[in-house]
């Protein structure tokens, strides 16, 4: 395989992914997104902890869906981040009936 059609690959999966988060994304009520990753949720819950001085983040959540193109299932049930960086947590609007 080329670098070129390598490249071309690559391309087809991010659009696809897009598409799909598109699709999606009125699924969730919120977008975590962490120095390794997206995600969209439903539950999140986020505990400041420290252990030996050092303060790290642990997220919980639950019903997700996650930005990853090369995972083959995108949709969880529970993931569990912990992380020493920064966390972004945006509640999505809802639309009122």
């Amino acid at each position: 395989m080329s670098a070129e059609d390598l490249e071309r690959y690559e391309t087809e999966i991010e659009l696809a992914l897009y598409k799909e988060y598109r699709d999606v994304l009125p699924m969730f009520a919120y977008v975590v997104e962490t120095e390794r990753r997206f995600y969209l949720a439903n539950t999140v819950r986020m505990e400041v902890r420290t252990q030996g001085g050092q303060v790290y983040l642990e997220l919980e959540l639950q019903d997700a869906w996650v930005w990853d193109m090369y995972r083959p299932a995108r949709f969880v049930t529970n993931v569990r981040v912990v992380t020493f960086k920064d966390v972004n947590i945006e509640e999505l609007a809802t639309k009122e009936l």
